[in-house]
């Protein structure tokens, strides 16, 4: 424990509460509003359940969407739970042999910790897809029946079933288990007790990030081969409407936007929500308030959450995007606003006697609200088609695809400077006004309304799913029109989402980092010594490496599609006529299971590179390889995360708004190649940083107390464990999924294909 006491001041009295408080009263406030916010999440589920379903036409597309996301994630589970077993086994053993305290139950506390992330975060992306896949027919149905409004509150109801689930399981889940491991503690003080308990928490975090992680990867291989197969020999070679029932990758394309941006998005926020509450708990130490706040307010901005639902709607049968996107908005800034006030009135009751420290960090956490409103709105700027970026990259569609593709990239990498400077601000102020503390709580307050910010999110999915089966379903223009409409709104929310899930991603991770060097004893970081710097530039590499796998995967894993589309317009009579059915299955069973075989590799070094570096070389070159891949990871996750969509809404705003011709034209063919590049840049490259950046950053605090006061080499001997695995993995990982090339025979485009003329 430091000298100077953690948030500046010590506690003023330490006899009355709240700086006397047990840990069933710190965690009070945060499991009142854990369960209300489940609460609030079954009442939607309810409502969901009441509305119409529509026609069986609609109802059997609907149920294939449904059966193909629950066989990916049941597959992709089944990998997990060897994963899991194995690394709690590995953390028993670690913590039961080199206890945190002097107790051998520490190996038990780790290694329960670890397996409960796992399992809540996973419970929150089923719980979620369920929802979300459910929720899609009814849109459809609300689209044909009660128009544009009653589609929007019914895909947003299901996207905020999603949201409500993620923050009230994971707030539940660290409330409960900071509890929980606390107890047996029978000869240790109250002071230690409360640090030991959050550093066992490490462990819960680092389950959480390894499930995002995975269904984050296999997700985005998922959702981006099929989206990438389905438009390349549908709308590419064959010339027929995107979601077309012809095209046999349509369901499996459909099948992805739930496993990839609901199921993925949610394990990916759920890792962020607990990540930041962690890293605040770990810096506050033995001072009870600070321990009290981040629940506090993160079950503060439950309810604010809440609250700000009952605001989203709109009036007009009519309304543009704009209007559309100040409809979701509304709820989100009053949501904020509401949660500023609760802060306000935490802080005042909370830091009686120390006001100053108390307003100091309550200026942090509107600064976390704020630049996570600020970067979503950046974020918008640059991927929304009502502004110039977007319309930009249109304009490059007159010269051919080369330029789309171009300028895309252009407007990825300037899209980096305003989150940059928001999030430099923000770090820079929160130092000055509370230390790490301070910045550890301004990511407790970005993220505390997240269960809103994520319902907008997880809407656009399912929006998108409506508008695939009014197409399956031909239904009537006007319900394609409205699903339309939402669709494209979606891709604006998804894009506004990725960017707050990026900024929330580097303030959790930089606390956490913070965290790690708290519990490591490492006081100096210089940067020229050559271990740290050895580590910079290994941690600077790493989102490259992971970015280029994951790009690579679904190049294949599109390949694959590819190939079997091709085969069915082939060999099926009639397919392309429209009197025969396609078998889709086919293309679902491919992408399941390639996405899942794909995400083994990425994993794999996610998780080793800090083991091998922290036990190998030690605490400060882990510090480097640290930031490092914060830095290079945030700046690769916002060009791809921006460009992605950039390129998709550049070819929604031709389709859409009938710019440069509308479709069909050479213009918008164009548009179409840099969606289809932009695809895997947006939703599985570029949002899987976040979350590796996170998961290495929660992994080195888990073994900080392993490395904590070691000299530089002194374990190597036991570096060599995860470095022989790393290398035997990637071997093995080789030899059975990666050296199977598709013969190029199968690639070529069947007869009667129009390739060549786009090309």
């Amino acid at each position: 424990m430091s000298a100077t006491p953690p948030l500046g001041e010590a506690c003023p009295n330490a006899d009355s509460f709240p700086c006397n408080a047990g840990t069933f009263e710190i965690i009070s406030l945060a499991l009142a509003a854990g369960g209300a916010g489940l609460a609030m999440s079954l009442s939607l589920t309810k409502k969901l359940n009441g509305m119409p379903r529509g026609s069986d036409l609609m109802n059997s597309i609907s149920d294939k969407i449904k059966s193909g996301a629950r066989s990916f994630l049941v597959t992709e589970y089944s990998y997990l739970i060897r994963y899991v077993v194995v690394t709690a086994v590995g953390l028993f053993c670690l913590y039961f042999f080199d206890p945190v305290s002097t107790e051998k139950l520490d190996g038990m506390r780790y290694s329960v910790c670890f397996v409960m992330g796992a399992f809540l975060s996973a419970s929150a992306g089923w719980n979620g897809m369920v929802v979300a896949t459910d929720a899609n027919v009814k849109t459809t149905q609300a689209a044909d029946k009660g128009g544009l409004n009653a589609a929007l509150q019914v895909a947003f109801t299901g996207g905020a079933v999603m949201g409500f689930m993620v923050v009230s399981l994971g707030l539940l889940g660290v409330s409960l288990m900071y509890y929980l491991v606390g107890l047996g503690y029978d000869n240790a003080a109250e002071s230690d007790i409360l640090m030991y308990s959050a550093d066992a928490l490490a462990a819960f975090g680092f389950g959480a990030s390894s499930i995002a992680l995975f269904a984050r990867v296999a997700g985005g291989i998922y959702t981006k081969a099929a989206d990438v197969g389905a438009d390349l020999v549908g709308k590419i070679e064959m010339d027929i409407p995107e979601d077309d029932p012809r095209n046999p990758a349509v369901i499996a394309d459909n099948v992805g936007d739930n496993v990839g941006d609901v199921a993925g998005m949610g394990a990916d926020l759920f890792e962020s929500f607990v990540g930041s509450i962690i890293a605040a708990l770990v810096l506050a130490e033995d001072d009870v308030v600070g321990i009290m706040l981040p629940f506090w307010i993160a079950g503060s901005g439950i309810v604010a959450s809440v609250i700000g639902y009952f605001f989203v709607g709109i009036k007009n049968p009519n309304a543009n995007q704009k209007e559309l996107l100040m409809a979701l908005h509304k709820g989100t800034i009053i949501a904020s606003v509401i949660e500023i006030i609760f802060a306000a009135i935490i802080v005042t009751f909370l830091f009686q006697g120390r006001e100053a420290v108390g307003w100091s960090i309550f200026g942090c956490i509107c600064l976390g609200l704020t630049a996570g409103v600020l970067i979503g709105q950046a974020t918008e700027y640059f991927t929304s088609y009502a502004h110039w970026p977007v319309q930009s990259i249109a304009d490059a569609g007159e010269t051919g695809p080369a330029t789309v593709v171009i300028q895309g990239l252009g407007i990825g990498m300037i899209s980096t400077v305003i989150p940059v400077v928001i999030l430099a601000i923000t770090i820079l102020v929160c130092d000055y006004l509370a230390g790490l503390y301070g910045i550890a709580m301004s990511s407790v307050g970005m993220l505390s309304t997240l269960g809103i910010t994520l319902a907008t999110d997880c809407y656009g999915p399912i929006a998108d799913n409506a508008g695939g089966i009014a197409e399956m379903a031909d239904m009537d223009d006007h319900v394609r029109e409205t699903t339309d409409a939402l669709d494209a709104l979606g891709n604006t929310t998804a894009a506004t989402g990725k960017g707050f899930a990026i900024g929330s991603a580097v303030l959790t991770s930089l606390s956490l980092l913070a965290a790690f060097k708290t519990k490591a004893g490492i006081e100096v970081v210089d940067i020229t010594e050559p271990t740290v710097l050895t580590g910079a530039l290994i941690g600077g590499m790493l989102p490259f490496l992971f970015a280029a796998l994951t790009m690579l995967s679904v190049q294949k894993a599109a390949g694959a599609i590819i190939v079997e589309v091709r085969r069915q317009f082939a060999e099926i009579p009639g397919l392309r006529e429209g009197t025969a059915e396609a078998d889709s299955d086919r293309c679902v069973a491919i992408s399941t299971k390639s996405s899942c075989q794909e995400m083994i590799l990425p994993g794999l070094y996610a998780i080793l590179s800090p083991l091998a570096i922290g036990f190998t070389i030690g605490g400060k070159a882990l510090t480097g390889l640290l930031a490092g891949a914060i830095i290079s990871g945030m700046m690769l996750a916002i060009k791809m995360a921006n460009a992605g969509g950039a390129w998709d809404n550049a070819k929604k705003y031709i389709e859409i708004e009938g710019a440069k011709g509308g479709k069909g034209t050479d213009v918008h063919k164009a548009c179409v190649v840099g969606d289809t590049v932009g695809d895997p840049f947006k939703d599985t490259s570029g949002p899987a940083l976040n979350i590796l950046i996170k998961l290495m950053s929660i992994i080195a605090l888990t073994i900080a107390p392993s490395i904590a006061g070691a000299e530089e080499w002194e374990h190597w001997y036991w570096g060599l464990i995860p470095l022989g695995v790393m290398f035997v993995g990637s071997y093995v990982v080789y030899k059975m999924f990666w050296r199977g090339p598709i013969e190029p025979d199968q690639t070529q485009p069947p007869e009667g294909s129009n390739l060549s003329s786009v090309v």
